[in-house]
């Protein structure tokens, strides 16, 4: 696909300077270079400034802000100002916060620091990920997906021992056993699967009401994308997929998946869907497609903008799947 990479969180050329991470003097060297940049997180939100133009904040690590950052900050890459680094503030409480909402499906909740009084708020990826660049999406995103790795994986899985930051946040030493731990990333395939001029959707539990997407699933161990597709589908719908192509990834920080957009023809059309998997499914021509698109389906809400759902969907109905 010759647009894949205009997929949110596509590539945008950031050069992640892997070559300074095994030196951990030259990662302190380069976090104490006066051009570094520290970008803030808390618990896995990014901090952005909204107005005039929506961007991810960059900050001086003399910014008095940093004093209620963990200690470790993750090597996020090199732009052309210098070295970017993730940084955690999650211990830090801020006043009055509203817990309830803090993890949802869509968090609409921010936070701000006291020490910053330029509009700059912590926000959900997920609901500000379309505001960014192609540049400050991906820095966004490697930085939740690095940090909420960190957060699952504090003790080594061979020993249990309690595990320590390494390789500019790209690695977990265990101290007792010697152990090296990296941040994982789990494949999903997510299927554009067709039928004539239909497409499939589905949607999950617990899902907002009207919001049907295309299904998705994990690989399993040993199994090609194709194979994965054809099983994930059969699994959830009953629907057997004959021809599968790749079309597009997207990396997806909620918490660490990396989506494989894969388009499935249809060999079969009758749907028996499995309620342990999906809440219901359905075809859904062109035509009505392009009415959810344009927000006049009465009962279908169009794929979340920024997800790949949204790219394939979009770019099945202007035929650029090429």
């Amino acid at each position: 696909m010759k647009i894949a990479e205009t997929v949110t969180f596509g590539g945008s050329g950031l050069d992640r300077a892997g070559e300074l991470r095994a030196d951990p003097a030259l990662v302190e060297a380069a976090r104490n270079h006066a051009t570094s940049r520290a970008v803030p997180f808390w618990r896995g939100k990014p901090m952005i400034q909204k107005e005039p133009v929506a961007r991810l904040v960059r900050l001086p690590f003399s910014h008095p802000l940093l004093k209620d950052a963990h200690p470790d900050a993750v090597l996020l890459g090199r732009e052309d100002a210098g070295v970017v680094f993730g940084v955690d503030l999650s211990g830090w409480t801020p006043a009055d916060v509203d817990v309830s909402t803090l993890g949802g499906f869509l968090d609409p909740t921010e936070q701000t620091h006291p020490e910053m009084d330029d509009g700059s708020v912590f926000a959900e990826l997920r609901r500000v990920m379309t505001w960014l660049t192609p540049r400050d999406a991906e820095l966004a995103a490697t930085g939740k997906a690095v940090f909420g790795w960190h957060e699952s994986h504090r003790h080594c899985a061979r020993c249990g021992e309690k595990t320590r930051m390494a390789q500019g946040g790209w690695q977990r030493s265990c101290p007792a056993c010697s152990a090296s731990h990296f941040p994982r990333t789990d494949p999903v395939v997510i299927m554009l699967v067709t039928h004539g001029n239909s497409v499939l959707l589905g949607r999950s539990p617990g899902w907002p009401e009207g919001m049907y997407s295309l299904l998705a699933g994990f690989v399993e161990p040993g199994e090609t994308l194709e194979a994965a597709v054809r099983r994930e589908v059969f699994e959830e719908t009953g629907v057997k997929i004959g021809d599968v192509t790749y079309l597009a990834s997207q990396p997806w920080p909620f918490p660490a998946s990396l989506m494989m957009g894969c388009a499935g023809v249809a060999v079969s059309r009758e749907i028996t869907i499995d309620p342990a998997e999906i809440e219901d499914a359905l075809w859904v021509t062109r035509e009505e497609m392009m009415r959810v698109f344009s927000g006049e389906h009465a009962g279908i809400l169009p794929a979340r903008k920024g997800a790949i759902a949204h790219f394939l969907l979009e770019n099945w109905l202007a035929d650029r799947l090429d």
